[in-house]
């Protein structure tokens, strides 16, 4: 028997029309990559995103087309997502991080027919647009005052172009499981893997992201994703805010400690989210000013392992609530959120901060387990780890073009290539990437943990663990560290400040100091590298019984 409810897809569109119509005059402002401060409503974005639907239609491109961004969070980016999305097209968020020609691969591979990009990318664009045959147009998020003069055939100014359409336009009547967007993995080991999100996986995410024990937000919030649209969708930040009518700060090009607090300051921001990096200059910033957060009471931190000196900071010294999130591009992007349960009340401090480090729990709609090299499912202790899978209505069921098939097996689990434990209340912490764990003497030794104790040190700015070969061990950790500036710490100091606070034959076996510590193109550690930069290297262990 079939239930009696109407036939209502679950379409990103709907969610730009909820705002409309619920809260329209609430504002999104953005930080103008021109310059100036921009402020506007979903009222209007929903007009120009509308309009941006009609000259695509007009322009010809179809229902299905994969139409490029390179572009800064903003409100005019949030516009041409919507009106892709309307129109039936995908919207293909580029990474301008990574390298020209891993872009230009990936643009080749999603056989991309629209770019639009900010200004800031125009000398990446020149170098990219000839490498990209199926390029047709190129639209910058600008006016006709400030585009350059370019040798490029098919440039246009943002504005003059959707200044053709008046906005009478139906959204197109799809499917909800058509697709919606697309987001290139990072592509550290082998050729970056196209993750393919439907409406229904982008509307549902943001449901997820919403709740409660989720991000917590509501109508009453300001929200500053500092979290770049092109990194795993903005973790949803650009369909939750309008599905709640919260108001939006948008931060443009500028990522530094002051740009942020800036804007975290000025428009009263309640709410934000970002990777570790981020949060590391804003709190040097906060230390060297005095500065305090008046107004921010939650952050989510994700993307990479969050130091517990970090979440202790914005908890202790400027009463800010921190969630410690994990996911993945290929989860839409979230998968844990570390919110604490009735069961942790009364806690004293410390305690309360070892639960706080951990990635936390999964919401509705995310399953997980941790498995052994042969598919055993592993216990729920806390202690015991195994290779970690997921399966959910927003996380990949395959890559684009079928890479990657080995990640996904018959039952739907996909395997994240984390190694984790999972504790007797659900909680997940990540003890590594599966090709970064350290296996010395037959035991798993966590780098993340290391990693985050040494930032624990005061006079640490950034630290990286990497494996290196011993010939009795077979691998023993080498701790990587860049001082922070004008302080002088050196290897005693550091090896004392973590004594004791691991397993004994956990301790790097040495500590060498580094000006910089190499990143992916999502900001974190690219382990890779540094393997290839200390691959002759010798520990001073090398040859002990």
């Amino acid at each position: 028997m079939l239930g009696l409810m109407q036939k209502w897809p679950l379409l990103c569109h709907k969610i730009l029309d909820h705002a409309k119509t619920q809260h329209p005059h609430r504002e999104i402002v953005s930080r103008s990559v021109e310059g100036p401060i921009v402020r506007t409503t979903y009222a209007d974005i929903h007009l120009r995103a509308r309009k941006v639907a009609q000259k695509l239609q007009r322009d010809g491109f179809k229902p299905g087309d994969r139409i490029a961004t390179l572009a800064w969070n903003s409100a005019r980016h949030m516009e041409c997502w919507y009106g892709i999305m309307g129109m039936g097209g995908v919207y293909h968020t580029l990474n301008p991080r990574l390298f020209p020609d891993q872009i230009a691969w990936i643009m080749n591979h999603a056989e991309d027919r629209l770019l639009f990009t900010d200004l800031t990318f125009l000398p990446l664009v020149e170098k990219l647009a000839p490498l990209v045959p199926s390029l047709k147009r190129i639209v910058v998020l600008t006016d006709a005052a400030h585009l350059p003069q370019m040798s490029l055939p098919g440039v246009v100014a943002y504005e003059d172009w959707i200044s053709e359409a008046d906005g009478d336009f139906t959204w197109l009547d799809m499917s909800e499981d058509d697709a919606a967007g697309m987001c290139y993995t990072s592509g550290t080991t082998g050729d970056p893997k196209g993750v393919l999100y439907s409406h229904r996986s982008n509307v549902l995410h943001a449901m997820i992201a919403v709740m409660p024990d989720s991000m917590g937000l509501s109508v009453r919030d300001t929200i500053l994703p500092v979290v770049p649209m092109f990194h795993a969708n903005a973790w949803g930040l650009a369909q939750s805010a309008p599905m709640i009518g919260a108001k939006l700060v948008m931060p443009g090009p500028k990522m530094d400690g002051a740009s942020i607090y800036e804007l975290l300051d000025t428009e009263k921001v309640t709410f934000s989210a970002a990777v570790p990096t981020v949060w590391l200059m804003l709190l040097q910033y906060l230390e060297e000013t005095g500065k305090k957060l008046p107004y921010l009471k939650k952050v989510v931190i994700g993307g990479a392992a969050c130091p517990r000196a970090v979440i202790e900071k914005f908890e202790r010294n400027y009463e800010v609530d921190v969630i410690h999130a994990w996911g993945m591009t290929e989860m839409s992007p979230l998968g844990t959120l570390c919110t604490l349960k009735p069961e942790h009340d009364g806690l004293d401090d410390e305690t309360r901060l070892d639960v706080r480090q951990k990635q936390g729990f999964t919401p509705f709609g995310v399953e997980m387990k941790i498995a052994d090299d042969n598919e055993r499912e592993l216990p729920w202790d806390g202690k015991t780890f195994g290779r970690l899978k997921v399966r959910g209505p927003a996380v990949a069921s395959s890559y684009y073009g079928g890479a990657g098939s080995e990640q996904f097996d018959a039952e739907g689990w996909f395997d994240t290539g984390d190694v984790a434990h999972i504790d007797e209340q659900g909680y997940m912490q990540v003890t590594d990437r599966s090709k970064d764990v350290i296996k010395s003497g037959g035991e798993w030794i966590s780098t993340i943990e290391l990693e985050n104790l040494a930032v624990g040190h005061p006079d640490v700015q950034e630290a990286a663990v990497i494996g290196v070969h011993h010939e009795k061990w077979d691998e023993r950790p080498l701790l990587v560290v860049v001082r922070k500036p004008d302080r002088t710490v050196e290897k005693a100091d550091v090896l004392g400040f973590m004594t004791g606070k691991v397993a004994k034959w956990w301790m790097p076996d040495d500590v060498v100091f580094v000006e910089e510590i190499p990143h992916t193109a999502t900001g974190k550690i690219l382990k890779t590298a540094l393997r290839k930069q200390f691959e002759d290297y010798r520990l001073p262990t090398e040859g002990r019984a």
